[in-house]
């Protein structure tokens, strides 16, 4: 423990009467300048003990606070279902949707209303009102930085391109001529074919190209293990669509969530179902949907559910096919871009011997030739590398190419 610092002697001098004037003033100088020189010490002393007494009072009241949190108990998120008469509500508590019946106090009796979130107690009394807010996961779900991919990266689906522009970027960059022909644009679009023909990077483009807020999310990011968490999910995100206008909702492996309905009574194939019904609500409810656009895709068209493929839910249903020959020569194209390629490659020859081949798996080829070509210690990728590749690549069971034909089992 710090000692404070003692406090300097008083001076004090005794002048000779027999002094002479000059000599008596000489003296009173002198004396004076030594109780200036004290007074200065007891300032500094001073200010420096103003300064340690506010560092104490500080660390009093932190103590004092970490002494409050330790006393006081934990308090708990539940939302106020329905409020009654004599300062009586109905709350349910977040996560074991328990709903009880208590008091509220007088003094926020007026502010809460049905739906607020509110912090209770342990015994349930209501603490305070919370403003509201958007589950952070649905937040997280958020493009901030836009991806890095534009239209001209997308080779061999020229035509859903077009489609997928028509029905959401337009809207969004021209709504004017839609009104003036008369009709409702399309409320979505769904994506549909096997994997890697180019679904997702359709969606990134678009997230490219407008200036929308653009919600990306995967269908199972919704599937959640209480009941009523993955509807209260989707309810959010929707919600915050609505607070950000415009924005495109892009739903990936949507068929996660809206599989077929069957007659299974287990408590997770009810809590997806709950989940679908809710996102059925969102794109066709009651409330205008606004400037709002839902992208969807999926490799299993198969499983989904009719009610959401209706019209008014997703309007354009678009099935993005493996690619044909021109479209896998523009992909190889596009692929290529960036490498030293020599100047003997035939794209087209290539494109014939890649039959069946998705985008994604002629990204990979080019990728694999450009490894031969790492190999044997060369800059300039040849013929003979995207021959072993297609080679490599082939004889690979992990990679076997599937046609969009035989995709799906019948």
């Amino acid at each position: 423990m710090s000692r404070s610092p003692s406090v300097p002697e008083r001076p004090h001098r005794e002048i000779d009467p027999d002094l002479s004037d000059d000599e008596r003033l000489e003296a009173l100088r002198g004396h004076f300048e030594d109780l200036t020189d004290v007074r200065d010490q007891l300032s500094e002393q001073l200010d420096a003990a103003d300064e340690r007494r506010e560092r104490l009072r500080e660390k009093v009241n932190t103590v004092e606070r970490e002494n409050e949190t330790l006393k006081s108990s934990s308090l708990y998120i539940s939302t106020v279902e329905d409020v009654l008469e004599d300062d009586e509500v109905v709350v349910k508590q977040h996560g074991n949707n328990q709903e009880v019946l208590t008091d509220v106090s007088p003094r926020i009796a007026e502010s809460v209303e049905s739906g607020d979130r509110v912090a209770v107690n342990d015994s349930f009394s209501i603490q305070t009102v919370l403003d509201t807010e958007t589950d952070a996961r649905a937040q997280a779900m958020e493009i901030a930085e836009k991806p890095d991919v534009s239209y001209d990266e997308i080779g061999g689906i020229d035509e859903q391109v077009t489609e997928v522009r028509e029905a959401v970027e337009q809207p969004l960059d021209d709504p004017e001529l839609f009104e003036d022909v008369g009709i409702e644009p399309p409320s979505g679009v769904l994506l549909h074919g096997p994997p890697g023909t180019g679904k997702t990077m359709l969606a990134k483009a678009v997230a490219t190209e407008t200036n929308a807020t653009f919600i990306k999310m995967a269908g199972s990011e919704l599937v959640r293990k209480f009941i009523g968490e993955g509807s209260r999910l989707v309810r959010d995100l929707f919600e915050m669509a609505r607070e950000r206008e415009p924005a495109i909702i892009f739903i990936d492996e949507i068929d996660a969530i809206a599989a077929k309905r069957t007659e299974s009574k287990t408590s997770g194939d009810a809590e997806v179902q709950r989940t679908m019904m809710q996102l059925l609500s969102e794109m066709d409810g009651f409330e205008a949907r606004g400037e709002i656009r839902i992208i969807a895709a999926t490799n299993r068209f198969d499983m989904l559910d009719r009610a959401i493929l209706r019209p008014g839910r997703f309007d354009r249903l678009i099935e993005v096919p493996e690619p044909n020959q021109d479209g896998r020569e523009q992909i190889l194209e596009i692929h290529t871009r960036e490498m030293a390629i020599a100047d003997e490659i035939d794209f087209a020859d290539l494109a014939a011997e890649t039959e069946g081949y998705s985008g994604a798996e002629i990204e990979s080829l080019a990728t694999e030739a450009g490894m031969f070509a790492v190999r044997d210690d060369r800059t300039e990728v040849n013929h003979e590398d995207f021959t072993n590749a297609i080679e490599k690549i082939e004889n690979d069971d992990s990679s076997d190419v599937i046609s969009s034909a035989g995709y799906f089992y019948q």
